[in-house]
Formats: structure tokens, sequence, C-alpha cells
């Protein structure tokens, strides 16, 4: 097979590159995206834009053939989509570059580019490639049918180098084909994914998030090499919450909410504040209920300082009063995330202090973080949060066992008894503190979380994302038990992506590229709150 693959048959013009039309997706009850449409031109950069939870993601995977639409149509070129097993037919039409690398890291450039199917065969290539002196045959063909063949049916490796010069230089990809792809700067492994996707003779890129984890010269540099590859006839569907990206890079955008498509327009017709309020619907013209302001003289609970974590944020300053909720919103990539995880113990920053009630917070240890006062419901109740082959009550007593017995010996009835006290508290629906954890919803294994969370009667209480994936009616009681830590005289630093989440707070400041950049007090409009989620100035 050739390194450089075709450009295909010649089609109409003016007909799409890519075009989706009514595209159903549901997930049992769950309907990811009710009315997904998209039409992309040869040659432009489009913008997919919206708030999370808008489709994008399921759009992305019908568009990649990794799963079908329930309902709907993808076309390339005007012709229907391949089917889905047929992997290659999928590979010469379209490509993602995700957020997260997909190449092999231990091998080299030239290695990853002739890769067919990276998940399939990373095993299988480091262990030939250990043996590749001795003369060994290739992986299964299935695995991998790219690498070009010498005498005997082995890999000749002078050619891979070779035809992998080949093809970085036909796009104009200055990397060294025997650097090893781990050593590669972050731009430079993405630009290795856009090669490797152009060599099969895919010419419509998907780019999910590609600016998250660069810097602005890093930026700039991607955007220069997007504009090179279209003016080459490369079209890019561009993913990214940073809208001035969108109006420095791309020509269209199209906006989806509510799992629904809202609209499609050149970007140059589009203003700003009408595209955030695209993306935010009716909710615009909502403002945030009023509170009782925490009084300025209330103590001050957490106190941080030039707090900094490279590649996460830098020069973060802010307090938290006994009393008050203080919200962080942003971006995926804004760092909101990992501030709060250093918060509760979770990471070491590289400078800066915080102390809370006047003493240092211990950063890189959560038990000492517990210690000192924190509670934490991490961002993730499966991986982090729940250990589901414990009961309800082991997982919501887990922090407060040095509370439950002496001498390191734990008293079953007295866990019984705290444990059932959280039940009622929390309003878990459950048969009692000996049930499995594993055979509750998404809701109470959620309160279950928050009741540990709540069991240490912490003076710092550190929300991430404390109402992913639970119904209504749970989150309104998840939501109450944040008030009831107001009322009590907890800091409270709720971290979310939900706007209704962030109504509970007293304020809430706004990350961008790992910076504080604004500060909206209670009675916030939505518009408002996404304009500066978004990176977008109204003033």
């Amino acid at each position: 097979m050739s390194a450089l693959a075709g450009e295909g048959n010649a089609v109409p013009a003016g007909t799409p590159l890519v075009e989706a039309t009514g595209i159903v997706k549901r997930y049992g009850p769950t309907v990811a995206l009710q009315d997904g449409r998209l039409t992309v031109l040869p040659g432009e950069s489009h913008a997919l834009v919206g708030r999370n939870g808008a489709g994008k993601s399921t759009l992305v995977t019908i568009l990649t053939g990794l799963q079908a639409a329930d309902e709907g149509t993808v076309r390339f070129d005007g012709e229907p989509a391949p089917p889905l097993a047929d992997r290659d037919a999928w590979r010469r039409k379209v490509a993602c570059v995700y957020q997260r690398p997909t190449v092999v890291p231990e091998l080299t450039v030239a290695e990853n580019l002739f890769i067919a199917d990276i998940a399939a065969s990373r095993s299988t290539w480091l262990g030939f490639r250990r043996g590749r002196r001795s003369g060994s045959r290739p992986p299964d063909k299935h695995s991998i049918n790219r690498q070009p063949l010498g005498r005997g049916g082995l890999i000749s490796w002078r050619r891979l180098r070779a035809e992998a010069a080949e093809v970085l230089d036909t796009w104009d990809v200055h990397v060294d084909p025997d650097a090893r792809t781990a050593d590669l700067q972050v731009e430079d492994r993405q630009m290795v994914e856009i090669a490797r996707a152009l060599s099969f003779g895919a010419r419509f890129i998907i780019l999910d998030e590609p600016t998250a984890q660069l810097d602005n010269r890093e930026i700039e540099r991607l955007f220069t090499r997007m504009r090179a590859l279209q003016e080459s006839g490369v079209t890019f569907l561009f993913i990214s919450h940073h809208l001035q990206e969108v109006y420095e890079v791309c020509q269209t955008v199209t906006v989806l909410r509510d799992a629904r498509w809202i609209t499609t327009a050149p970007v140059a017709e589009l203003p700003r504040a009408a595209l955030v309020e695209a993306m935010a619907g009716e909710a615009v013209a909502e403002r945030s209920a009023s509170r009782t302001a925490v009084a300025a003289g209330a103590p001050v609970a957490l106190d941080v300082r030039g707090l900094r974590s490279e590649s996460f944020y830098e020069d973060i300053d802010l307090t938290v009063r006994h009393g008050e909720v203080v919200g962080l919103a942003g971006s995926s990539a804004s760092g909101k995330i990992a501030l709060a995880e250093s918060l509760a113990g979770l990471h070491t920053p590289t400078g800066g202090t915080a102390r809370l009630d006047g003493r240092p917070l211990p950063f890189g240890d959560v038990q000492a973080a517990l210690r000192a006062g924190v509670g934490c419901v991490p961002r993730d109740r499966h991986d982090e949060g729940l250990v589901y082959g414990m009961t309800i009550g082991d997982n919501a007593t887990m922090t407060v066992l040095n509370r439950l017995g002496r001498y390191g010996f734990v008293g079953t009835d007295r866990r019984r008894d705290v444990a059932g006290e959280l039940i009622e508290r929390l309003d878990i629906h459950a048969e009692g503190p000996d049930q499995p954890v594993s055979d509750l919803s998404g809701g109470n294994a959620q309160k279950v979380v928050m009741a540990r969370a709540l069991a240490s009667d912490p003076r710092l209480l550190v929300l991430i994302n404390p109402t992913a994936g639970v119904d209504v009616k749970s989150k309104e009681s998840l939501l109450s038990r944040v008030d009831s830590a107001r009322q009590d005289g907890t800091a409270v630093l709720v971290v979310s992506d939900e706007l209704d989440d962030l109504r509970r707070c007293d304020r809430v400041l706004v990350l961008f590229h790992g910076r504080v950049v604004a500060e909206h007090p209670a009675g916030w409009h939505d518009h408002e709150l996404i304009a500066s989620i978004e990176g977008v100035d109204h003033g």
C-alpha cells in the first residue's frame, strides 16, 4: 500500500464533503442526540460548539463510524457512509484527533504512521519491534497492514523510514521520523496524528479540543498549520470551548444545544453575543435567585495565594469564608478540576500557599487533607468515589473510622448507627447500611459519596461535579445539602459544568487557561457566565 493514498473520485462542485441529517441516538431511555445536523463544505474549517451534554461527542462518534445512528443519514462526498465494519473505508474518509493522543508513545514517529489500528496493535508492535533484528515477520495483517515489506515478506525498516519522511514532508510536518513519539511536544504529536490520517486518504479531520494542552504560542502555530493544510484541500471540524478561537480559525459554525441542532452560520455574520445566546438558549433571560450576601466580617476559612501547578493553573488567589459557597467554572481545559483536587489533597502544586483556618493546607496527601478538615466529593463516583465491593455503610463511614472504635478496631454496631444517620440525613433510598452500594441507582450512589464527605463534619467541602449523572429529584436533594452546609457555617467550593449547580453559589469564579479571569456575584445571567467561560469579552 502506498504511503500516500489517492484523492478519490471527483464529485460535483458544491457537494458537501460531509453531510449528516436527522441524526438520532439513544442509550436506553436517554436521548443523546435528537436532531443532529451538520453540513461541511470542502476546504473549510467548520466549528462545532455547544455546552457539555449538547451532543457534540455523540455526533463525532457517528461521523467517525464508531457507532451507528438510530435514525438519520451520514454522507461523504454525496455518497452514503461506509458500513461500520469496513474500518479501512472509514479511515479513508475521516479521522479524529482527540484531546488525549492516540499514538503509541513508546514507538517512533515512523512506526506510528504505519499502524492501521493503534488499539489492536500496541502490544503486538512493541513485541515485534524488540525482535526485528532477528528477521521476524510483521504482526497479523488485520492489526497492522500498512508497513512497507521487503524480501520474504519482512518489514523493510529503511523503506518505512523513507516513506514516513515522505508523508511528513508532503504535509509539512517537521518531525524526525526516528524520534520517539513520547518525546515530542503536544502540538507535534497532534500533527503526526493528522499526517497519519491524511496518509490513509482522509481529507476530513476532526480536532477535538486541540488547544486544551497548548500555550498561546503553540496555539498560533497549530492554527498556521491548519490554514496551510486547508490550502492543500484538507477540511477540519473544529471542536472547542474557546469561542475566540472559533472566530480566529473557522469560517462556519454549527451550534448544538440540548441534543438538537440550533443553527449553522458563517462565523463572520454571527456576532459573539448571538453565538453565546444560541448556546445558552432561552435561559439567557433568567436570573439566579437572590440570596443574602455573606457578611463581609465572616471569618475566612480558605485562603489561597499564588497557587500554581505546571500545565494546569497559575497565580490563583481566592478566599472562601465560613458559610459561603463559591463556584469554580470553566471549560474542561481551564484547570478548575485540577485546582479543586489540589485543595482536596489529590495533587501537589508547584508553588503558592493555601491555608484553612490559618493553618497550612497539606498537599498531595488525601488523609492529611481530611484530618485538616477537608471533605471532598470527587469528580467520578465510579472510579474515585465508591468501592463497589463494599456496603453502603462501609462507603459512607470510610472517612470516620477513627470515630467508630478504639485501638484500630471498628465497632460494627457503631458503624451501622452512624451509617443509618447518614442514610436518613441524605435521604438515601436503600434497604439499610448493609446493602451493597452496587445495588443503588446513580442518584442514591452519589448521595452515598456526599454522605461520606459530610461524615467528618468538614470545615471546607470541595464538590466536583456533585450532580453529574443523577436524576432531577436526586439533583435537588444533593444541592439542598449545599444549602445545609452553608447554614452550618461550612465553607463550600463547588466545581461544576452545570449552571444549576452554580446557581447555589454566592459568587462564581471563572478560570480560563489556568487563570481566574472573571468573578460573578449571585444573580448572574446565564449568557454572562457562559461568555466568561468561553473567553468572550463583552466589555
